[in-house]
């Protein structure tokens, strides 16, 4: 597969537009996913159907005693009051714009905010209808919107997550590497608020995630209205 976008029709932008207005931080109107902190490793699954993924809130510690209380301790469940900072970005850094995300919960073990309390991820997260864009490196993404809208980014990745999407005439050696993650907020930077955006997938814009392996750059948007809040 190569560089490709799938684009709403103008009535679903209009309806993820109207979307972003009603249900924004309003986490009553998304999904919850709770993974218990069980080592050595343990992956925290995050998917949208339809659309993608909006991070609302992420909590790595204890909130509640009871959850993920099966088989622990009163002393590891007492602290209900920990929490450890930056989880909210860091899940929202890895999983925002994408249908799919899996992360470790390793990952968020580091500082331990409550020594001796058995801890959870718990991400509540909203599924958002939106445009999508791949493209190959070396190439150029163009991203537009139509009817006085403008470009609104939910998140961008230049690397490698398969061993199918641009992969056309590439030696095996460069497309294996299935595991080159790269979030970038470049586009973002970029684009957001204009009609019109383009954008080069090149390791001159976005930097070498990963020495040796042809990547792509996945760009995933919304169009509103100027002065919307988000």
């Amino acid at each position: 597969m190569d560089s490709y976008c799938f684009r709403l029709s103008v009535a679903l932008v209009l309806a993820a537009t109207s979307l972003l207005q009603t249900s924004a931080f309003t986490v009553n109107h998304g999904e919850q996913m709770t993974t218990c902190d069980l080592y050595p490793m343990n992956i925290h699954h995050l998917q949208c159907d339809h659309g993608v993924i909006t991070v609302r809130q992420a909590l790595y510690g204890r909130a509640s005693s009871h959850i993920c209380a099966e088989g622990k301790s009163p002393r590891e469940l007492a602290n209900v009051k920990c929490s450890r900072p930056g989880t909210t970005e860091q899940l929202k850094k890895s999983c925002d714009g994408k249908s799919m995300c899996e992360v470790a919960i390793d990952d968020f073990r580091t500082p331990d905010p409550c020594v001796d309390t058995f801890k959870y991820l718990q991400t509540n997260f909203s599924c958002l209808p939106a445009v999508t864009c791949v493209v190959c490196e070396e190439s150029e993404a163009h991203l537009y919107c139509e009817h006085g809208q403008v470009i609104f980014v939910f998140g961008a990745d230049f690397g490698r997550r398969d061993q199918t999407t641009c992969a056309r005439q590439k030696p095996r050696s460069e497309i294996q590497n299935a595991q080159c993650l790269h979030p970038t907020d470049i586009v973002a930077m970029r684009c957001n608020g204009k009609k019109s955006c383009r954008i080069m997938a090149s390791r001159d814009v976005f930097g070498e995630p990963c020495e040796g392996t042809y990547k792509y750059l996945e760009v995933s948007y919304t169009c509103h209205y100027p002065g919307q809040d988000f």
